[in-house]
């Protein structure tokens, strides 16, 4: 239930997106608002396959076209098949949301070689290869919307993600650096930096956190959120669509290489 974008103006009608790692969480929230307001959609990500042609039913009443494809973001072959796809199928690709990202936790001496691979090929370069296959399109057409989900960890560390935070750090560099590179082409690159969101990928955190340690999982919630989000409450997913939404309105026109972050205090202390 969006709030406030129902009635603004954000007319994304005849527009296009593709949002990877939109089957769940954060990707989910960000395919719904923008099919809400009349865009056609790509989502992409693993899942059952009931629970997506599901999703793709409820996008559909939206009346926008929307389609899902299954590339997996640590193969870069996968990733042109997905931009061609959505080529061919809307003839012009208008916004891309780079939102698909894993975690692994351990101290760096004990980090898993496959885990860091994993790590930096879904939550940094998965982006580099959508924007490189996506920016010729968004070139010819002289428009283009760029949004990366990054995290607070783009700009501040924690303990134990290593590989996580060096992702993060990475694609709020990369996002700059596509923000100026592109900077007179009538396309914007922006990153938004969450701090926690209620996601399956937190969820799963939060119950490790409290087994380990033989609390409750409320108590790990709390525990979890007042070492770091002073408003000790979670960012909803629906927080971060709507930034998407602003982003790809007219304020989107003047934003550019941001880092935007929704975090309840995280990064202020």
């Amino acid at each position: 239930s969006i709030m406030s974008t129902n009635n603004s103006s954000y007319n994304l009608a005849g527009k296009t997106a593709i949002i990877t790692g939109s089957t769940s969480g954060i990707g989910a929230a960000i395919a719904r608002i923008l099919a809400e307001n009349g865009c056609d959609i790509i989502i992409n990500g693993f899942g059952d396959d009931k629970d997506i042609s599901d999703n793709i039913i409820s996008l559909q009443q939206h009346q926008i076209k929307a389609y899902h494809h299954h590339a997996d973001m640590r193969r870069s072959s996968d990733i042109a098949d997905m931009v061609k796809f959505a080529k061919d199928t809307f003839g012009h690709i208008d916004i891309i949301v780079n939102n698909a990202g894993i975690q692994y936790i351990a101290p760096i001496q004990d980090f898993a070689d496959d885990k860091w691979d994993d790590i930096i090929a879904v939550n940094l370069s998965s982006a580099f290869h959508m924007i490189k296959h996506t920016l010729p399109i968004m070139l010819t057409q002289h428009y283009g919307r760029i949004i990366n989900i990054a995290s607070v960890h783009g700009l501040v560390a924690s303990v134990n993600k290593s590989a996580y935070v060096a992702a993060k750090h990475g694609l709020i560099g990369l996002t700059k650096t596509i923000a100026l590179e592109n900077a007179q082409n009538h396309i914007r690159c922006n990153a938004i930096c969450p701090g926690w969101v209620k996601t399956p990928l937190v969820e799963k955190q939060i119950t490790d956190n409290a087994t380990a340690a033989n609390i409750s999982t409320s108590q790990a919630v709390k525990n979890l959120l007042s070492e770091k989000q002073p408003s000790l409450q979670f960012i909803d997913t629906n927080h971060i669509a709507e930034m998407v939404i602003m982003l790809c309105g007219y304020i989107g026109n003047g934003m550019n290489g941001a880092a935007i972050t929704i975090d309840g205090g995280w990064t202020a202390q």
